[in-house]
């Protein structure tokens, strides 16, 4: 039985802090992509301490409850933004 906790961006989000309906999750994204490939996730500018903080500690935790999504939040802000979003 696979007893794993299982959340979503919004989530994720919320934890954070962070405006969390679908349409302000898109919008943060968009508005910080891309990252650049040399820095890390938890290290760029826009996370508070506390956040940076709770990001790094999920990043590492590599099977805690919101590894999964801080990695797909990660892969989300390093994507070039679609043209037709400019």
């Amino acid at each position: 039985m696979d007893t794993a906790t299982s959340h979503d961006m919004t989530e994720l989000f919320a934890q954070l802090g962070l405006p969390n309906s679908p349409a302000e999750v898109r919008h943060f994204i968009h508005e910080h992509q891309p990252l650049p490939n040399t820095l890390s996730l938890y290290e760029a500018d826009f996370w508070t301490p506390s956040q940076a903080s709770f990001l790094k500690q999920q990043w590492k935790a590599d099977d805690g409850d919101w590894a999964l999504l801080v990695d797909e939040l990660n892969a989300r802000l390093r994507e070039h933004p679609k043209t037709e979003d400019l």
